[in-house]
């Protein structure tokens, strides 16, 4: 599918240390021109994309899936799992006016911090963009604005590849497709996955087994 490979940038991304929450006022409007795209305007390329539900996500030949319940019951998160690392794509609800994931990006800054992590700052392709090595693992988390929904993006790998999966992640958001419906929510709402048929009867049956 193509999903790895390398987009050439034009220049070095900018990368600043980060010691307190990040002020991207300076940073360029994002643009979804070429994805990731709100429902409404996804394009008719027959790319395969998993449906689930508030998300169309593409999915890397020989890529794993790994599903993470919440105690509940309803699903938390769809872990795409790939030898660069495990990609995680979620979508939340936002307010019209946009902006979400820059507060988010700050307070996300200061949490990770808090957890030991080192932290830094890069403009990317739809803004900022951050990167965080915790103990051996290699941290890059993205996030793009749209209407009404905010897409977060996050990549967990070596830090021998980080750049690798970092490009894989921008990639993954580039064609991935936001369904956010037109129920009012409460701003920062996750929305709802939805799993495939099979694969919640795949998982309703290993845990009978169980």
């Amino acid at each position: 599918m193509g999903l790895f490979g390398r987009r050439k940038r034009k220049d070095e991304e900018p990368v600043v240390e980060v010691d307190e929450p990040v002020d991207v006022e300076d940073l360029d409007e994002v643009d979804r021109a070429d994805g990731p795209y709100d429902e409404t305007e996804a394009p008719d390329d027959e790319f395969p994309r998993l449906d689930l539900g508030s998300m169309r996500v593409p999915v890397p030949d020989g890529a794993q899936l790994q599903v993470e319940m919440d105690p509940a019951g309803p699903v938390r998160a769809v872990h795409i799992l790939t030898p660069v690392g495990q990609l995680t794509l979620n979508a939340y609800a936002a307010p019209k006016s946009g902006g979400l994931w820059r507060e988010v990006c700050g307070e996300l800054a200061e949490q990770l911090r808090g957890d030991g992590a080192t932290v830094r700052s890069h403009a990317g392709d739809w803004g900022q963009e951050l990167s965080a090595a915790l103990g051996e693992v290699a941290l890059r988390f993205i996030g793009v604005d749209g209407p009404r929904w905010m897409l977060r993006g996050v990549v967990a790998g070596p830090p021998e590849l980080a750049e690798t999966s970092t490009e894989a992640l921008r990639a993954m958001l580039r064609s991935t497709v936001v369904v956010r419906g037109t129920q009012p929510m409460p701003v920062r709402t996750p929305l709802q996955i939805d799993l495939p048929q099979a694969i919640a009867e795949h998982i309703a049956q290993a845990g009978q087994q169980t």
